[in-house]
């Protein structure tokens, strides 16, 4: 998961950078690289975690899914209920088995076979499972568990091949990012040899299986252990000028952004293993919208950036510099906050959207298909959180309607939204009336922490008579 990812080794000396422009050539990957006929496309899918209070439930959760057109999810287990209501949809499925599960499995051949008989058969093909993903970060989060690694994959492939269904699903391990070293420039990157043992029979049995090294990878972690040598745009993939792109002194491949360099930095380790027709998958990739005081770049801004920025660059289908015909697919951390994790601050903001299904933020996805199209860019509103005491409401209220010039009219006394005549009522008329101001920009709807965008209008929810909004349909693409 993010935490464990933050470990991630990333020297300290970065590219140079350079105002050359160079034409290279980049190497193509071997056509023979196996890729599952219905995910042949590159996609965007997200990571569903389960430390949420006020989740919703299975069936809530699909139909929110399906109204925000998302077809791929990674689940960290195989919660039989989810699995159900998955049942009969479009969207296809990661199930995951457990680092605490990886003992029994990777010790007994019928372990594994009972897993995958309850897990996989059991629901498949109603539900679409497209992979298994053994474990989590197992080699930098509990080593001592990794001599059961391939046991453990090999032995519910092994049960798949058994029901048929080991072309059909792929079984693989999500690793992270710190299992390389040397990753910048990324034609210098290699595994750490500390693994080789574990890597070289793990990439061949991917290799003859067309299954996908997943890697955890994270530029935001990378920003934070490099700040001052890794420009902030890099990592969001923001347009850069000649000067800033990252320039590979080896390939002379110019870099626009950082987790393509990560990216490419995998098939590079893979190929100083011999190994080269392996496709990459991100399992996770994302970026914090709210942190500690040491973690002054997790914002709504940055997040907003990062996520919407990733989305639209893999629809793009550009590639990396090194392999512009492979496009990697991206699970985005993650779908809901994990508000029940433990600090730091970050750990709990890594969500789209709140347990809920309010959004955190709304991603700049147009232009991307239908997906997220139910964002509901244009229909969104700004209101008062639950459980703020009224003091705290009332402050930000008065910011609102003061400095942040607010249309306060209509909550005057006589006026048509003066009733209810509570703080909460009135400070989400404020709230919303600057949020509809800004054009519903990234952080125009946080007031300190008490705001929180919604897609029912607060006219439904606070006041009984009109309630004026008006709507703005010009958005930061």
């Amino acid at each position: 998961m993010a935490f464990t990812s933050m470990v991630s080794t990333v020297p300290v000396l970065f590219f140079f950078f350079t105002l050359l422009l160079i034409s290279a050539n980049s190497s193509s990957l071997s056509h023979n690289i196996k890729v599952q006929e219905q995910d042949k496309d590159p996609f965007v899918g997200f990571n569903i975690g389960t430390d949420v209070s006020n989740l919703l439930s299975p069936t809530e959760l699909v139909k929110f899914l399906q109204a925000q057109k998302v077809n791929h999810v990674r689940l960290y287990d195989a919660d039989p209920e989810l699995l159900k209501a998955l049942a009969k949809t479009k969207v296809r499925v990661i199930i995951s088995v457990p680092n605490n599960q990886l003992l029994a499995i990777g010790s007994s051949n019928s372990t594994a076979a009972s897993w995958i008989g309850r897990n996989v058969v059991a629901y498949y093909p109603e539900t679409l499972i497209t992979a298994i993903s053994v474990g989590d970060e197992v080699l930098t989060t509990v080593p001592s568990s990794a001599p059961l690694l391939l046991p453990a994959i090999e032995s519910l492939y092994n049960a798949l091949v058994a029901s048929n269904l080991h072309t059909q699903i792929k079984v693989s391990t999500p690793h992270a990012a710190s299992i390389m070293l040397d990753t910048f420039p990324p034609s210098q990157a290699y595994f750490n040899q500390t693994w080789h043992s574990i890597m070289v029979p793990l990439l061949q049995f991917l290799s003859k299986t067309g299954s996908p090294l997943m890697m955890n990878l994270y530029p935001y972690y990378v920003y934070m252990q490099n700040k001052g040598v890794v420009p902030l745009d890099n990592c969001l993939f923001e347009p850069l000028t000649p000067s800033k792109e990252m320039v590979d002194p080896n390939t002379l491949l110019h870099y626009t952004n950082v987790l393509d360099a990560m990216v490419d930095a995998a098939y590079v380790s893979m190929k100083n293993l011999n190994v080269s027709d392996v496709a990459v998958l991100v399992t996770e990739s994302g970026w914090p919208s709210k942190g500690d005081s040491k973690e002054p770049y997790a914002t709504i801004d940055n997040a907003d950036t990062y996520n919407s920025n990733l989305i639209k660059h893999v629809f793009d289908r550009t590639g990396t510099p090194l392999h512009p015909e492979m496009t990697s697919s991206v699970y985005i951390y993650e779908l809901f906050n994990e508000d029940l994790r433990a600090p730091p601050v970050s750990e709990a903001s890594w969500g789209l959207f709140y347990g809920n299904s309010t959004p955190v933020y709304l991603l700049h996805v147009s232009g991307s298909g239908t997906f997220l199209a139910n964002d509901t860019t244009n229909q969104t509103y700004c209101i008062a959180m639950d459980g703020v005491d009224a003091k705290t409401l009332q402050a930000a209220l008065d910011w609102a309607c003061g400095p942040g010039r607010s249309n306060c009219s209509e909550i005057q006394p006589g006026e048509s939204c003066y009733q209810p005549n509570n703080v909460k009522g009135h400070a989400s008329f404020a709230f919303n009336s600057y949020y509809q101001k800004e054009g519903r920009a990234s952080g125009s709807c946080d007031f300190k922490g008490v705001a929180m965008i919604t897609t029912t209008d607060p006219s439904k929810l606070f006041f009984s008579s009109s309630f004026s909004l008006v709507m703005v349909y010009s958005l930061k693409i």
